[in-house]
């Protein structure tokens, strides 16, 4: 298959995928993963297990994929659907993911449709787990999910959260716009070793969004970043095993990765604090936040009045804020932090000279440096640049979703450094 036909390859073709379904109260939630491939274009089957439909009727699931649903390898026996199906699939996504259908993939089942497909599938797979903590943290569940990622499959790690009842932990079906983006970077990027356990252990502290500078209680002084870059860098981190902790400016409320620490601030000095406060128990610090370089030097107390702040609005006097990724590296020299540092950079112009001389006069191991010109990557979907490394090394990282140049740099530092 030419690249300009393999979907994997090229991101503007529609892609054939399946959505499985498996029987938890969390079923629900695959009527919005439907609706966003199919809002994307492509084609979806839904198979969805005997006992989902206890959950969510075949109506549903038909209505919203436009094609027939069969739970059954005896249904449309004409069209050996059982095998055709995940032969002909791009990619295959389960969510909900059932304890009892982890363990029925990994014994290699094929007493139903959606397991049959599973089993004669060589596309990517994913399955999204949900189910109560006690179930996925069970050694039975742990050691089948184990066996599915040695064996190519992609298994997510659950969300934390509010499960079934009064119960909250981890096993929390992750949300489906997560998940879809999630199952695409699976598919876009190198497949199941895209969220292969290889930070497992690591501590990964993260900062993302933009910081904010009162001027008065209601006005401040900020850029446009969203954090979903150092988001998107928390959610691979995540999946490959790290505990993530990212310190969250002006993030418009993004779905945390996986079971993340999330601590959030407002004004540089307060990122700093809190970046310095937890960068000695990290292996990994990444500064992707925009901070804010200024700061007024005095702020209001009260609202400053049109007409009667005319002085005070037309001439505000700033002074420097706290070089945060500066600082990290300063402790670092000074023996009090043992991480790998990485720093970003946004630049509208002469980019690749600005961006060396940011990463020299800082001092980190990496710079990933975006072009903005244009209103480029800030509160953007998608994202591109360059790594730049403190031994001269360069290399451009590709158009592609946040999540998928997350991949691109975790790679990265994975050689640099773990």
């Amino acid at each position: 298959m030419s690249e300009a036909q393999n979907p994997a390859q090229n991101p503007t073709q529609p892609l054939r995928v399946v959505i499985g379904v498996s029987g938890g109260i969390a079923a629900y939630k695959a009527c919005h993963l439907v609706r966003n491939f199919k809002e994307a274009g492509d084609e979806v089957r839904v198979i969805p297990t005997t006992n989902a439909l206890n959950f969510v009727g075949a109506a549903t699931f038909e209505a919203l994929s436009g094609n027939p649903v069969d739970t059954g390898v005896f249904t449309r026996v004409d069209e050996v659907q059982h095998v055709r199906v995940g032969q002909e699939a791009d990619l295959i996504v389960v969510a909900p993911a059932t304890a009892d259908l982890i363990a029925r993939v990994a014994a290699g089942r094929a007493d139903d449709l959606l397991t049959s497909t599973i089993l004669v599938a060589t596309c990517p797979v994913v399955l999204a787990p949900a189910m109560h903590t006690e179930m996925w943290l069970n050694p039975a569940t742990q050691v089948n999910v184990a066996t599915l990622r040695e064996r190519g499959i992609t298994v997510l790690e659950p969300a934390h959260g509010r499960l079934t009842g009064r119960d909250t932990g981890p096993g929390r079906l992750p949300e489906p716009d997560v998940i879809a983006q999630l199952a695409r970077t699976v598919l876009r990027t190198n497949g199941a070793n895209a969220f292969a356990r290889t930070l497992a252990g690591k501590r990964v502290l993260i900062s993302a969004g933009g910081t904010q500078e009162n001027i008065d209680p209601v006005r401040y002084i900020g850029n446009r970043s969203s954090g979903k870059q150092g988001y998107a860098l928390g959610d691979i981190a995540a999946q490959r095993g790290a505990k993530v902790t990212i310190v969250a400016g002006a993030t418009d409320e993004l779905e945390p990765p996986s079971g993340a620490e999330v601590v959030k601030v407002g004004s540089t000095r307060e990122m700093r604090q809190a970046m310095v406060d937890r960068a000695p128990d990290a292996d990994v610090v990444i500064m992707a936040a925009a901070v804010a370089d200024f700061r007024p030097e005095a702020e209001a107390n009260t609202k400053l009045k049109k007409g009667q702040a005319d002085d005070a609005l037309s001439t505000i006097r700033l002074t420097e804020n706290p070089d945060i990724l500066k600082d990290l590296v300063d402790m670092r020299e000074a023996g009090q932090v043992a991480s790998t540092i990485i720093g970003f950079a946004a630049e509208t112009d002469n980019e690749l000279e600005n961006g060396r001389a940011k990463l020299k006069r800082k001092g980190a191991d990496m710079l990933m440096l975006n072009s903005v010109a244009g209103g480029g990557v800030f509160g953007q979907a998608r994202n591109r640049g360059w790594l730049l490394s403190a031994d001269g090394g360069e290399e451009e990282i590709p158009d592609g979703t946040k999540h998928e140049v997350a991949v691109h740099i975790w790679d990265a530092i994975e050689r640099l450094a773990l």
